[in-house]
């Protein structure tokens, strides 16, 4: 995983610029803290959010945007690692640490590919094995979560499994877990799936040496766009 510059969120998010295509803004949280339905802290909560993940890797969201709440806070709108896909809350920025994140993730279902751009350039495109129609990809913006190597390369997952904020919108529990989505590698049974097809149950599989490729360089929260 590539060092991160991190910075106090409360003496830069007032100077944040907008997203874009060569940059995104991705908060580390720092301790557990509560997230609201609105900029402000009167609004109605949406939950606490932990500083460490359901893997035990640091909780990092991608950021939206910001805005400055009538007690002069500035706030950030965030998109969790929850259904639904698309829900996005109010965090504190003063609970968080802040960075720019140059990377980014475009998973392409109808050329079946992964290419991956760094500072708005392509760095590495990679074929893959995408849902098929009766478990398809979900499509929209989501985040790296989380970047889990895996012990044993021939097992289904292959060598690398990196979750997304993304979750299957048809299947609401799989193997254990509640239908979430993943870019990972191919081991075992996976293997009979060529790259390049449409037959996973919503993952994005790719080969061993993309996915370590891809868990070794692009950093947690990076934006995932699926089309």
């Amino acid at each position: 995983m590539l060092a991160s510059s991190f910075a106090p969120a409360g003496a830069q998010a007032t100077r944040l610029r907008p997203p874009g295509p060569d940059r995104a803004w991705v908060a580390s949280v720092i301790y557990r803290t509560r997230v609201r339905a609105a900029p402000r802290g009167n609004a109605s909560s949406r939950g606490l959010v932990p500083a460490v993940s359901q893997w035990g890797t640091p909780m990092t969201v991608l950021v939206l945007g910001s805005r400055v709440g009538p007690e002069g806070r500035t706030w950030l709108r965030v998109l969790l690692d929850r259904r639904p896909n698309d829900r996005t809350v109010w965090l504190n920025s003063e609970d968080t640490l802040l960075r720019i994140d140059r990377w980014r993730i475009a998973v392409s279902l109808r050329g079946r590919r992964v290419t991956v751009f760094r500072a708005g350039r392509i760095v590495r495109s990679f074929a893959a094995v995408v849902g098929k129609p009766s478990t398809p990809t979900p499509t929209g913006l989501f985040a790296v979560a989380a970047e889990l190597r895996q012990p044993d390369v021939n097992l289904f997952e292959g060598s690398w499994v990196l979750p997304l904020t993304a979750h299957s919108d048809v299947l609401e529990r799989f193997d254990g877990g509640d239908g979430q989505v993943a870019l990972h590698g191919r081991g075992g049974a996976s293997l009979i799936d060529p790259l390049g097809t449409a037959r996973s149950h919503g993952c994005v599989r790719l080969a061993n040496p993309a996915i370590s490729w891809i868990a070794t360089h692009v950093p947690l929260g990076t934006p995932v766009r699926v089309a």
